[in-house]
């Protein structure tokens, strides 16, 4: 038997209202509407639902048995296809799933937790770090929120653009390009290179720059991370280019010297991304506000 949730509403108003007119009235449909689906609960039913008597409308013994039943129903229905969009920060208890940039973790994380905790201390953050191969977490359900240079392609990942930084190129600070006036294209290919790249990439964007003005490079080794990156760079004469937004505070603290990079390449740009599922979720919205604001002007490089 094929079941009409439309007829649980009409129940639920004729035993609240007691006649045809004020369930009616209740339900903003005509009086020759609500008698069609009182014949129609009838007949599935096997009952008579209401019973005049006199003037008035009477429930029979079986209608007021499943009165309270039948409004508890139709309150979960309700709820189920019409959610409560309010948002309590106080009692939320929820973890979310996130796989980021590891260079826009150790930027941008720690002040999205901070925000986090303050506004709802039930909230768990799980930092997820990004893997050597693409996969559909966001797609699958398994992650939250996507931050990196990449913007999905897939019609239902939504991204926007949350920031995004210049490159520079880092060094130690006796390297001996530092004691050059302006680091020239030549000087910066003629160097030794470390790469960064979850995938192991030896060449990217910044090889075919260089081939446009004549030069080539030579990339001696390369690292999944910028972290691993500027140990890397700290203890050799290596060079390393990387988004400045990101590598800046880093750089300061391991004593590293920042220099304008000389070629023409587009900024690093970082991405948000998730799962249009989301779209309409009141706490998934929050968070993305709030991750919004922690990654502003952070960037990131992965090579591809």
């Amino acid at each position: 038997m094929q079941l009409d949730l439309n007829l649980l509403a009409a129940l639920d108003a004729l035993l609240e209202e007691g006649s045809v007119a004020g369930a009616a009235a209740r339900l903003h449909v005509t009086a020759p509407a609500m008698s069609r689906s009182l014949g129609r609960l009838r007949r599935t039913t096997g009952d008579e639902i209401l019973v005049r008597t006199g003037r008035t409308m009477t429930p029979t013994p079986y209608a007021l048995a499943v009165r309270g039943q039948v409004h508890e129903l139709l309150q979960q229905v309700q709820g189920v296809l019409a959610p409560s969009r309010a948002l309590d920060l106080a009692t939320l208890d929820r973890t979310f799933t996130l796989r980021w940039h590891d260079a826009l973790v150790a930027r941008s994380g720690p002040a999205l937790l901070a925000a986090v905790r303050g506004q709802a201390p039930g909230v768990r953050l799980r930092f997820l770090a990004e893997s050597h191969v693409d996969t559909p977490e966001l797609r699958r359900g398994e992650v939250d929120l996507a931050a990196n240079a990449e913007r999905p392609t897939a019609s239902e990942i939504h991204a926007e653009r949350v920031g995004g930084s210049r490159y520079v190129v880092a060094v130690r600070r006796d390297h001996p390009l530092t004691r050059e006036a302006a680091l020239t294209a030549v000087a910066y290919a003629g160097a030794a290179h470390l790469s960064v790249s979850r995938r192991g990439n030896l060449a990217n964007a910044l090889d075919a720059a260089l081939t446009r003005l004549g030069l080539a490079r030579r990339v001696v080794a390369t690292v999944p991370t910028e972290g691993a990156a500027l140990e890397f760079v700290r203890e050799s004469d290596l060079l390393v280019t990387v988004p400045e937004s990101t590598t800046r505070p880093v750089a300061e603290r391991l004593e590293l010297a920042l220099l304008p990079l000389p070629l023409d390449l587009p900024t690093a740009t970082v991405y948000l991304s998730w799962h249009q599922r989301y779209d309409t979720d009141p706490a998934h919205a929050w968070l993305r506000e709030l991750a919004r604001a922690a990654l502003a002007d952070a960037g990131s490089e992965r090579d591809r």
